[in-house]
């Protein structure tokens, strides 16, 4: 099948059987996203989660934030990956936040990646849940989800994959499109062992039509 036509399937199977799919990070407003999604690189949501209650305590605004030195962030965070880099990067943003873009959350791509600790993936994932825009957010899950079910081909970089999802899925479909293939990726096409006999998608997916053959 070609890409189109797989994308058709996966589309079709998610609206019936995930049609509402949201972030599992916890936040209240986009600041506090933006903040969790920094966060999240390199760390599970999960852990996050477990991070942002006492950290949104202290600091709930870019304000409160932009007051005080990395290292007391760095604290609140050291239980997740790299928190020297995070922490450094979360109070540079705040006080980006406050000096260029008057405290409010950018809504541009060119905007956004001006932030500390901001590249293209976060600033996708600002661009479609804050702002439901037409972003797709590439993470590892997504990379490797869309290799295998066939719908992109060839891809070599997050960014090459962005660009071929957001030719195959109707714009109006790929804020919710980026969390249908993060969420499979999570629970169903994982990295090292794939659950395709769970899989809703196997009948269209190369990945798991490879696997049966093998088998």
């Amino acid at each position: 099948m070609q890409p189109k036509a797989i994308c058709d399937k996966v589309i079709e199977w998610f609206q019936e059987n995930m049609p509402v799919a949201e972030t599992e990070l916890h936040y209240r407003d986009p600041f506090q996203l933006l903040v969790a999604v920094i966060l999240s690189a390199q760390c599970t949501d999960k852990r996050v989660n477990m991070i942002t209650p006492v950290l949104f305590k202290r600091f709930p605004t870019p304000e409160k934030m932009a007051e005080v030195e990395p290292e007391e962030v760095f604290e609140e965070i050291k239980s997740c990956s790299y928190p020297n880099n995070k922490a450094k990067n979360l109070v540079g943003m705040a006080r980006m936040l406050l000096s260029d873009f008057h405290g409010s959350v950018p809504d541009e791509m060119e905007e956004l990646i001006k932030l500390p600790g901001v590249g293209r993936k976060t600033a996708n994932v600002i661009l479609s849940v804050v702002f439901n825009k037409p972003a797709m957010a590439v993470d590892t899950h997504v990379f490797r989800v869309s290799a295998r079910l066939g719908l992109t081909v060839g891809s070599k970089t997050p960014e090459e994959t962005e660009r071929q999802l957001v030719r195959l899925f109707p714009a109006e479909l790929l804020p919710v499109a980026h969390h249908w293939l993060i969420l499979h990726g999570r629970y169903v096409c994982q990295a090292r062992k794939p659950l395709c006999g769970e899989c809703g998608l196997k009948n269209w997916c190369l990945f798991g039509n490879q696997v049966r053959v093998i088998d």
